[in-house]
């Protein structure tokens, strides 16, 4: 299939490598873009939390890095754990899932309760999970680390959903359903843009793209990278 990835280019990157392996051809066309944030933070705590590889990423360089890497970190899949590993972190424990299986990883763990634990996320975030801690007796801090800024259309985009060039879009995240959706307005393209397969990590990564209209949705049986590739696979089949 030929098929349209509008994360951050990093993201968009590695995801390519893995649709084009098995068959697909891959436009990168980044909606977002990712900014760090200079969080303020301290360095005592129980352990950290990421639940994006971005989060991890962003302190690779910060001031008080080599004082958190000394910390366990509680991962939510792979890819946030591989990234904390590769900032530095040795402890790093995932929980190969979404963000209820690690509010229950974190809450079977049972962390020191004399330190609360430092949740390392972007602006925009799914759920409540310092709240679900909460529940179990967990304290934790939220710190913002980073920020996804939304980019235009780029020409190729455009280019290839007029001359009817693109077969799929996948979606990981409401943030990038509603940066198309939008993007598309902009761009004067709505109907192209929506007349095409969309691929998306959750249902409510799809409402967006419900509203807008859109007609072939396809979502994920679970809120995964390899759930949406093989959610792709199947359509081409």
């Amino acid at each position: 299939m030929r098929l349209v990835l509008t994360r951050p280019q990093d993201d968009s990157e590695r995801s390519a490598l893995t649709l084009r392996a098995r068959g697909h051809a891959v436009l990168v066309a980044p909606l977002m873009r990712i900014e760090p944030v200079d969080a303020n933070l301290r360095p005592h705590w129980g352990a950290v939390i990421v639940t994006s590889a971005n989060a991890a990423a962003a302190i690779a360089t910060h001031k008080v890095r080599d004082a958190l890497i000394k910390l366990p970190v509680y991962a939510v899949g792979k890819r946030s754990a591989d990234a904390a590993r590769a900032a530095g972190f040795t402890d790093v424990t995932s929980a190969g899932g979404d963000l209820h299986d690690l509010m229950l990883m974190i809450a079977g763990h049972r962390p020191d309760k004399q330190a609360p634990l430092l949740y390392l996320a972007g602006e925009d975030r799914a759920g409540d999970l310092i709240g679900d801690l909460a529940v179990h007796g967990i304290a934790a801090e939220l710190a913002v680390v980073y920020r996804a800024v939304t980019v235009p259309f780029p020409p190729e985009l455009i280019a290839a959903l007029q001359a009817g060039e693109v077969d799929g879009v996948l979606h990981f995240s409401r943030r990038s359903a509603d940066n198309y959706g939008d993007g598309a307005k902009k761009a004067g393209i709505v109907a192209q843009a929506l007349n095409v397969r969309h691929f998306c990590l959750s249902s409510q990564i799809a409402e967006p793209l419900v509203a807008a209209g859109a007609a072939r949705i396809a979502v994920a049986k679970r809120p995964d990278e390899a759930s949406l590739i093989a959610l792709v696979d199947a359509a081409k089949a």
